[in-house]
């Protein structure tokens, strides 16, 4: 009888979910529950942030300091300068929605060896080749 090795029937079967598996595809499924209603106004907020923001602000003259204004009714409009700020479009914020839309474009295969790179590792390989056939001689 051969002993060790890969035997036959033996290990989980194929298709069976461990028990980490098993803990992702609940988790997932809690976060799709709690995000799925939330989602128009997600995806709304995503793409105003994608064209850009504009809101409303007010300097107090007492501190000097600017303060979005939240409800118009309370602020004083004679004591306080009011402005409107923009916000220019978010490019990530866009390709987030593009790369959701249509999938992530392919990551494109770098080049390993930078030029510099292969300049070190060329002149590093012939130091090596030189040094041996000086030890070569030398015996």
């Amino acid at each position: 009888m051969p002993r060790g090795g890969k035997r036959p029937g033996a290990g989980a079967k194929k298709g069976h979910p461990n028990y980490l598996t098993a803990d992702k595809i609940a988790l997932r499924q809690k976060a799709r529950d709690i995000l799925g209603p939330e989602m128009p106004s997600m995806i709304a907020a995503q793409i105003s942030h994608a064209r850009g923001l504009s809101y409303l602000v007010y300097r107090d003259k007492e501190s000097g300091r600017f303060e979005r204004v939240k409800d118009i009714d309370t602020v004083d409009q004679s004591l306080n300068a009011i402005e409107v700020w923009e916000k220019d479009p978010s490019v990530q914020a866009f390709t987030d929605l593009m790369n959701r839309l249509l999938d992530k474009p392919a990551e494109q295969p770098q080049e390993l060896k930078l030029s510099g790179e292969l300049a070190v590792t060329e002149r590093l390989t012939a130091a090596r080749d030189r040094l041996a056939k000086r030890k070569r001689e030398g015996q």
